[in-house]
């Protein structure tokens, strides 16, 4: 089975407004887009959680969808390029971000519980970028 939305024509600055009207719907206080050389590559917003306001970046990693275009045998050479794994990388974050807003939405879970990893520390750090930097040993141990 081929990669999600690999047949996209949907433009990642359309997409992108789309995932900003989304996390305005459900809370947001503010929603930015972060690009690289004109192209969006992640989306940061803000939610007030109780008395605080928590910051949040997610990421579109085009490459790592571009690496499984050009992998997958039944994605056609057509669709293996640079602009199409852009249009599909965020074609899937909104699918994401939708079924994690269905989450929140139906109580099984509650907003920071399911962006935790992408949650930013003041040096701008995700939780799962320091995660990945300093090692899961303090999850060692832990019973399921």
């Amino acid at each position: 089975m081929a990669i999600l939305n690999y047949t996209t024509k949907i433009n990642p600055a359309k997409t992108v407004g789309e995932i900003q009207e989304i996390l305005a719907k459900h809370g947001a206080c503010s929603v930015s887009t972060d690009f690289d050389k004109g192209m969006p590559v992640a989306i940061r917003f803000s939610v007030a959680v109780g008395d605080e306001i928590l910051n949040f970046r997610l990421p579109s990693n085009h490459q790592g969808v571009y690496r499984a275009l050009c992998k997958d045998a039944a994605v056609p050479k057509q669709y293996k390029t640079q602009e199409q794994s852009q249009r599909v990388a965020w074609r899937i974050v909104k699918d994401w971000v939708e079924a994690q807003m269905a989450i929140i939405e139906s109580g099984l879970a509650l907003l920071p519980e399911v962006f935790l990893p992408y949650a930013l520390a003041p040096n701008g750090q995700t939780l799962f970028e320091a995660v990945q930097q300093k090692g899961l040993k303090f999850l060692a141990g832990g019973k399921p």
